[in-house]
């Protein structure tokens, strides 16, 4: 993130290829650097893979995959075709799944989805393509499965099946507890499945709980499978398929005994790996790699391995820990132990916003621009509660100590209002009018139309735009009472809408031109001397991602100005994950008070009490996630040999490169 030793080239086709298992992983896996050089290494194979067996004269046989995950390589493709003249003519595909009972039409069918993103914008004969059924009755689902596995038979098998895994470890819908030699059937979803489904169906209890599957052993029957995964999120579950024993828990461990699968990980889904978390127990590492941040890392891990605290690390420690190379190079153990110690005390700050020179005193530590003061400060937040949720005790110093503070909120944030909200604001409204004397044919007629509209919707309906207005006000006054929680006026918010979030559905449009101008225009306005952004990258649904993809872009075209020379940048992370201690470059303590103003800044979203922002997570709510999150930072702070303090917010520095 904010040093060149953290980032890497993306790998190149060779290297990709010709993955290689590491020891300790049980599948050759290839780690790339950014989430979209990833989808484009996939989709370099299927392309290549198309070309080379329409140039044999012969049908390319694909096994495809819906989520989030493969949108981008199904985009890639999409623009090859496009711009570098791949041709799908020759191509068959067999989908993985479908929930059951499914229209195609409807927004959360798989069929809809392939044909958004891919089917409709190439050359494919449809006759050729072939999606489980959901429109069958139950009765008919047996002898259609067989069908199904017939169909893939006669095609000549799989010649490439692309994959993702969920979080309970199934490919395809094939759940914990499926069998290695499992057919193409009907299946019961697992409960951590539907919830995490639940945002696309706007509510779990909408989400079918079947599916048609194909069975692992069809899967397994492939000659090529390239399972991809990407995000923070999915870092846990592809250490245990990568790492673990073979497991019928984990349907994706199946995969292990496959002479042609492979795994494809952004570096964030790598991150929980042996060779992401301590390369030097692996002999893998290069040493000329032993760099500071290196050295931080393997002392952090080192303390957390011996339980002891980074200055009380000795000889002995290191050399029972593949680190003798780290010694042999430094010097002694006490060089080692002081440096990184002294690194990490450097991090931690109560002043954000940097100390002015009048406040300084003697053995303070040093923070960059404080000639600067107050700031302007740019804090975005991609939806309109991120901002306290993940960083609200810092903005509270922030406005605290003085600095010119502004909220920048990306998007409108209505598709998380859940429609009895909207109806409860209708009502408010409704009596509000009628008791000041507001109340008129025009005004009860737009009432009454919203209201029939809401209670008119079907499960998974889009809302009408005036809805999604209303519930985008429901959202903009939250914000607004959050705000003015941690000290700031309504002229310091600015709420943005960017269009590629105006969809009226969870998954939203790329970004375009119109949002990276919004983002532009303020920082023109502003010229911040901080901005505060968010680089939480596990939300599901890309909406965290395409918002720090326009603030990318939008620094871009501003980099050059003069008074970006004064800005610096970090980033934060969300509810669910934080920074890892040996990349954090400012930790902000935040004493009891603050939880508790933080704390009551978050309560003022009340539309959000019962949503967790990863679906399916768990229940607690967000100030219990965000409060867990900024004790157990502290904790480990504590636990390296550091000041004890109640909480702290982690942020680290940000170059405006894609992250």
């Amino acid at each position: 993130m904010s040093t060149t030793a953290q980032r890497c080239a993306p790998t190149t086709p060779s290297t990709y290829v010709a993955a290689a298992i590491r020891d300790g992983e049980r599948i050759p896996v290839c780690v790339i650097q950014h989430a979209h050089d990833a989808s484009k290494a996939v989709a370099g194979e299927i392309a290549g893979l198309i070309r080379a067996r329409a140039a044999s004269g012969k049908q390319c046989v694909l096994g495809l995959a819906t989520g989030a995950t493969p949108i981008g390589v199904y985009a890639e493709l999409v623009r090859l075709h496009r711009e570098d003249g791949l041709s799908f003519a020759n191509v068959t595909t067999f989908n993985l799944d479908e929930y059951f009972p499914m229209e195609p039409t409807r927004l959360q069918s798989y069929v809809r989805f392939m044909r958004e993103h891919l089917f409709d914008l190439v050359d494919i004969d449809m006759a050729n393509v072939h999606i489980p059924d959901g429109t069958i009755t139950q009765a008919e689902v047996a002898d259609w499965c067989e069908r199904y596995e017939a169909s893939i038979r006669e095609a000549g098998g799989i010649d490439l099946q692309l994959l993702g895994i969920g979080r309970t470890g199934h490919i395809g819908f094939n759940e914990p507890g499926s069998g290695s030699t499992s057919r193409t059937r009907l299946i019961t979803l697992d409960g951590l499945t539907r919830r995490d489904a639940a945002s696309d169906f706007f509510g779990e209890g909408f989400v079918p709980a079947r599916a048609i599957t194909m069975g692992v052993g069809t899967i397994l029957q492939s000659r090529r499978i390239v399972l991809l995964a990407m995000g923070e999120a999915k870092a846990p579950i592809v250490q245990r398929f990568v790492e673990g024993e073979p497991d019928p828990h984990v349907p994706a461990t199946f995969l292990q005994g496959h002479h042609g699968a492979m795994v494809v990980l952004d570096r964030a889904a790598a991150s929980a790996l042996r060779r992401e978390t301590c390369p030097w127990t692996q002999g893998v590492l290069d040493p000329s790699a032993w760099d500071d941040a290196t050295t931080r890392r393997a002392v952090v891990w080192l303390s957390r391995q011996t339980g002891k605290a980074i200055l009380k690390l000795t000889a002995e420690d290191y050399n029972s820990h593949h680190l003798q190379e780290l010694v042999a190079r430094a010097g002694s153990p006490y060089e080692i132990n002081l440096g990184v110690f002294r690194a990490l005390q450097r991090t931690v700050t109560g002043w954000p916003g940097g100390k002015p020179s009048s406040r300084k005193q003697a053995g303070d530590i040093d923070r960059p621009r404080d000639r600067i003061f107050p700031k302007r400060v740019a804090i975005f937040s991609p939806h309109p509660d991120d901002d306290v949720i993940s960083m609200g005790g810092t903005l509270i110093r922030l406005v605290d100590q003085g600095h010119d503070v502004h909220v920048a909120y990306q998007v409108s944030g209505n598709i998380a209002v859940f429609d009895h909200d909207a109806l409860r604001f209708l009502d408010f409204a409704s009596e509000f009018n009628t008791s000041f004397g507001f109340d008129g044919a025009d005004t009860e007629r737009l009432e009454l139309t919203l209201a029939d509209r809401l209670r008119a919707k079907k499960p998974g309906e889009v809302d009408p735009d005036d809805v999604q207005r209303l519930k985008g006000i429901i959202r903009r006054g939250e914000a607004r009472a959050a705000a003015l929680a941690c000290g700031l006026q309504d002229s310091r918010l600015h709420f943005l809408d960017m269009p590629f979030y105006e969809t009226g559905r969870v998954r939203k449009n790329p970004i375009g031109a119109k949002d990276v101008e919004l983002v532009v225009a303020l920082l023109r306005e502003l010229k911040p001397h901080q901005i505060y952004a968010a680089g939480d990258l596990s939300d599901p649904h890309g909406t965290h991602r395409v918002c720090l993809e326009g603030i990318q872009r939008a620094i871009a075209e501003v980099r050059a100005e003069a008074w970006f020379g004064d800005c610096e940048l970090f980033l934060y992370r969300g509810a669910w994950q934080e920074w890892p201690v040996e990349q954090i470059d400012m930790a902000v303590p935040l004493a009891p008070d603050e939880v508790e103003r933080k704390r009551g800044a978050i309560f003022k979203h009340q539309s959000q009490k019962d949503r967790a922002p990863y679906p399916g997570s768990d229940v607690r709510e967000f100030w219990q996630r965000a409060e867990e999150r900024n004790r157990d930072t502290a904790h480990q702070y504590d636990a390296l040999g550091l000041a004890e303090y109640a909480a702290m917010e982690a942020f680290v520095r940000w170059d405006g490169l894609p992250v």
